[in-house]
């Protein structure tokens, strides 16, 4: 583009943008001195961003930075050239070799220096999500945004920069202790997992290998049931864990852990008055929970409400079996002889439970019942979130990967796959226990 003289490209005055005459010295609007504008530089809009300045430009440009080019001419930089990452600040598939550019001062002749600084009530935008990701983040320091990488995360789990809810611990969770494994997930519909579980493994007074896993699922029409839930697993898991080493029978300590844990549910409804008057009808905390405790010869297993257990042998020629009974109102029908399971469970009110832990929870009735199988396999144990996936036996044997027992993780895995594919209405948990119980130290391949 040709450079033209300094009035005649003034077409409109700098000041207030009305329109100028050729030769005016003043803004007929708002008398700006005209005579002070600089002549504008030279338009190369095809300059590199490297090589030397050029003379004619009119401008001082600084000269390069030797500690930058070397003496050469620095490489043109693309968009491509910067390492791309994913919402979470991982690089992308591909470049996970190569390394962020440090930010550098411009080489060449394309950008200009002597422009003002922004003004204050102009705020720059959030920085550069690669360089938040890549800085170092104190202990304690407050959360950073996986969507902005640049934002703080509030208490309530929101970013204060861009709003984007974050994701919560137990969106998704796994755990493996030994030979026994867990997976729980949120699913597909609902915004929070209210389901939680407790998995761990010990020895008999005999040096007998134990393994032990709680699963509960919490009741969505009452208050806090994620805090029910994970108050249940928590206390049932560590009361197994801690009986079973002093010689308690596994069926009485899964008794005590389920009336424990009951306790601890029921605590939760302790809050203030003032909370009441505010929500006088909500439910107390309430949560279904479901156990085994697996050993060399022993297989045993409590629940409350429609969370279950199931027996699949590693020969699936075998028989297998659902090891409870659901406290709901399809349970009910089906026991009363008034409809058979497929009409009852087809009904709308199939899964209103009729036990439960909680304060308000009519009676606790913890059911406990063991078994000794003949053969080697695994039981399955998971909330309503599965089984509604494959709800008799044989469909859950179906589901169920061969190598459950020596891989349990990997197992749980697919079985909340198997939910997720078929929808995922509902929260989902699993776990799975080998029997019998492995020696120590067994886990998955």
């Amino acid at each position: 583009m040709s450079q033209m003289p300094q009035q005649a490209a003034l077409a409109k005055c700098p000041s207030c943008t009305e329109p100028l005459e050729s030769g005016d010295l003043f803004c007929g609007a708002c008398g700006y001195d005209l005579s002070v504008v600089p002549a504008p530089p030279q338009d190369h809009p095809t300059l590199t961003m490297t090589g030397p300045a050029a003379s004619a430009d009119g401008v001082d440009w600084p000269a390069p930075d030797p500690a930058v080019s070397g003496g050469t001419p620095a490489t043109a930089h693309r968009a491509a050239d910067v390492p791309g990452t994913d919402s979470g600040g991982n690089p992308l598939h591909g470049q996970e070799q190569q390394h962020p550019r440090e930010p550098q001062e411009p080489a060449a002749s394309g950008v200009r220096f002597d422009r003002p600084a922004e003004p204050e009530e102009y705020p720059l935008q959030a920085p550069d999500p690669r360089v938040a990701a890549d800085a170092a983040v104190p202990e304690g320091a407050a959360k950073v945004c996986v969507a902005c990488r640049a934002g703080q995360v509030d208490d309530d789990g929101y970013c204060e920069n861009c709003g984007h809810a974050q994701p919560r611990e137990r969106d998704h969770m796994e755990r493996e202790s030994g030979p026994v494994a867990a997976v729980s997930d949120r699913g597909l519909r609902h915004h929070r997992n209210e389901d939680s579980f407790a998995v761990g493994h010990t020895a008999l007074p005999d040096g007998t290998p134990a393994v032990v896993a709680v699963v509960c699922d919490g009741v969505s029409s009452a208050t806090r049931p994620d805090e029910a839930s994970a108050a249940a697993a928590r206390t049932a898991g560590d009361l197994l864990l801690a009986a079973l080493p002093r010689g308690t029978h596994p069926q009485q300590a899964m008794h005590e852990a389920i009336v424990t844990a009951a306790q601890a549910v029921d605590a939760l409804a302790g809050e203030p008055a003032s909370a009441r008057e505010h929500a006088p009808h909500q439910n107390a905390p309430a949560c279904t929970i479901v156990g085994a405790v697996v050993t060399s010869g022993l297989l045993v297993v409590g629940w409350v409400g429609d969370s279950r257990a199931y027996w699949v042998p590693a020969d699936r020629s075998a028989p297998v079996a659902r090891l409870t009974e659901d406290d709901s109102w399809a349970a009910q029908m089906v026991a009363a002889g008034l409809m058979n399971e497929a009409e009852a469970y087809a009904d709308e009110r199939a899964h209103a439970i009729t036990g439960w832990l909680g304060a308000d929870a009519y009676e606790l009735e913890p059911h406990t019942a063991s078994f000794k199988p003949d053969r080697p396999g695994v039981v399955v144990v998971c909330t309503d979130g599965l089984w509604n996936y494959a709800e008799t036996a044989e469909e859950m044997a179906e589901i169920v990967p061969t190598d459950a027992a020596t891989r349990p993780l990997h197992a749980a895995r697919v079985l909340v796959g198997h939910a997720l594919d078929g929808g995922g209405h509902d929260n989902v948990t699993v776990a799975l226990l080998p029997f019998p119980a492995p020696p120590q130290g067994a886990g998955s391949a």
